[in-house]
């Protein structure tokens, strides 16, 4: 039977924990400086290895470790001692594309995964890097109908990886898209000496732009202001097409989103795959799980990506978000009732009132989301009332579908005006 695996991002603790209450088989994780994230805040540290594999494999999923950037000589050692770690707190595998990581890696018997990176696009590489590896991300640019020829391979040649399996292919399969082949681009290093394949991006592909004649000094501005801003990939409507195409690993972009963002899409492509294994996939589906994804982080969706082999439709024509919902901090968890199922929030930032949605984050909670249908609150005289508002200041009694904690962050979630 197939291996079905939904492979989520994770840039903190409430990040991790959304992607596991909402379904994740996997999720991956960067620490410090040697992954593609390096520049960000969306890290680990070496000390959290053990607390992140535990914790994944308390729900039944796998940790992955992303070590994806190029590596230098001087950075051999340090490299080598952040997988002994990796290797001893319990982590399952590293994501690798440089070969001094994945040959380390290989050594020491940590399983490797073939990152992106390395753009795996043919069945020479896939013979190849299946000397070391179990898992291969194909490169982005591959047309459906090429991945299939390289899984077909892999089955017909029985090309297995080091710990005796036939090699799984994963691909990308929702998120942000790069101008860059397979993530690989000079603009960073060009403009500011700081490399996008070490980690240092600082997207000035997502940034308006102007052409300017040297000779007279004319400006113009391009018509389309954000030439070179990708929209996301959204392979939603085609979920069944790569299910059946025999892909093993569905990969969901997202390491510097929100926990929200991160529960979102792992919730909606898990019920995907869930239901094209059993078979009962119907393009009737394919509408309201759009919706979702809209509601969270995109900057428009490219339907299908490039697996479709369609003429390339993809500039956002922004450089942030158009999430059709917006999350403001309103307060934080007091207190947890389990008994009743009510948290005590203290209302820091806005009043409250009933039909208003609420998203309570914390980093062993993840993410609950709920919409107020009753509410009660402590008035100025002491006296807790039922009431349809509860104002900014005051302390709140709600209802929730699922266990909230102490130091719980508030928000409450509100339509955006697009323009």
């Amino acid at each position: 039977m197939q291996q079905l695996e939904i492979m989520s991002p994770a840039g903190s603790f409430e990040s991790l924990a959304a992607a596991l209450r909402a379904g994740a088989d996997s999720v991956y994780f960067g620490v410090g400086f040697f992954n593609m994230r390096a520049r960000s805040t969306v890290n680990f540290q070496v000390s959290d290895l053990a607390g992140v594999a535990r914790r994944c494999h308390a729900f039944g999923a796998k940790a992955y470790l992303t070590c994806n950037i190029i590596i230098y000589d001087e950075e051999i050692a340090g490299m080598k001692e952040l997988l002994d770690e990796a290797k001893a707190s319990g982590i399952d595998a590293v994501i690798a594309a440089d070969m001094a990581v994945i040959s380390y890696s290989h050594q020491i018997g940590l399983e490797v995964h073939i990152s992106v990176q390395a753009n795996v696009c043919n069945m020479g590489s896939v013979r190849l890097m299946a000397q070391y590896a179990d898992v291969m991300v194909l490169a982005r640019e591959l047309k459906l109908s090429q991945v299939r020829h390289i899984i077909e391979g892999i089955k017909a040649e029985d090309i297995r990886g080091p710990r005796g399996e036939l090699v799984r292919i994963e691909i990308f399969v929702h998120g942000a898209l790069c101008i860059g082949i397979s993530g690989k681009c000079g603009m960073s290093l060009a403009a500011y000496n700081a490399s996008a394949n070490r980690g240092q991006c600082y997207q000035l592909c997502r940034r308006k732009y102007r052409v300017t004649d040297k000779d007279s000094g004319f400006e113009m501005d391009i018509d389309n202001e954000y030439i070179m801003s990708p929209k996301d990939i959204c392979t939603i409507r085609v979920i069944d097409q790569l299910v059946e195409a025999g892909v093993s690993v569905f990969k969901l972009e997202g390491r510097g989103r929100s926990e929200s963002y991160v529960s979102t899409v792992t919730k909606v492509y898990k019920e995907a795959v869930q239901i094209c294994a059993a078979g009962e996939w119907t393009p009737e589906k394919v509408p309201v799980w759009e919706d979702e994804l809209l509601r969270v982080f995109n900057r428009q969706f490219w339907q299908g990506g490039y697996y479709l082999g369609e003429e390339w439709d993809t500039w956002s024509g922004c450089s942030n978000s158009l999430a059709l919902e917006q999350r403001q901090h309103l307060g934080r968890v007091i207190r947890w009732y389990p008994k009743i199922g009510v948290a005590q929030i203290r209302l820091e930032a806005y009043d409250l009132k009933i039909g208003d949605i609420l998203e309570i984050t914390g980093v062993t909670t993840g993410i609950v989301r709920a919409t107020i249908e009753e509410l009660r609150y402590d008035n100025e005289e002491g006296e807790t009332i039922t009431a349809d508002t509860a104002p900014k200041g005051s302390i709140a009694f709600i209802p929730l579908p699922a266990k909230t904690r102490q130091g719980d962050k508030v928000y409450k979630v509100s339509r955006r005006k697009l323009t």
